[in-house]
């Protein structure tokens, strides 16, 4: 499966799934955000079992606000509607698939 982008049209029926959700808020002049992007990428290829989307900050604000985002990037894991986990800055991929477990 592939990466969705995530905007406040779509963001109520992204998350409202039985499948845990992946997002990964970042801006695309962010160095760290473009180290973390390609393992988001990878984790939402090889996991179908997996909702995994990415909101721009800069082109969704009201969404980086209602998640009170202050740092980029900034992971999220939402199952059944309500944040889970959370991890600020550069993870490696096998920390991103821990936080969905």
């Amino acid at each position: 499966m592939s990466v969705v982008s995530v905007n406040k049209a779509n963001f109520e029926q992204i998350i409202n799934t039985d499948k845990p959700v992946l997002i990964d808020f970042y801006a695309d002049w962010c160095g760290p955000c473009r180290m973390v992007s390609p393992l988001v990428d990878e984790i939402a290829e090889a996991n179908p079992q997996y909702v995994v989307g990415k909101i721009n900050v800069d082109n969704e604000p009201e969404l980086a606000a209602a998640f009170a985002v202050s740092s980029i990037p900034m992971l999220v894991v939402m199952k059944g509607g309500k944040v889970v986990s959370q991890a600020v800055g550069a993870r490696p991929k096998a920390q991103i698939l821990e936080m969905l477990k």
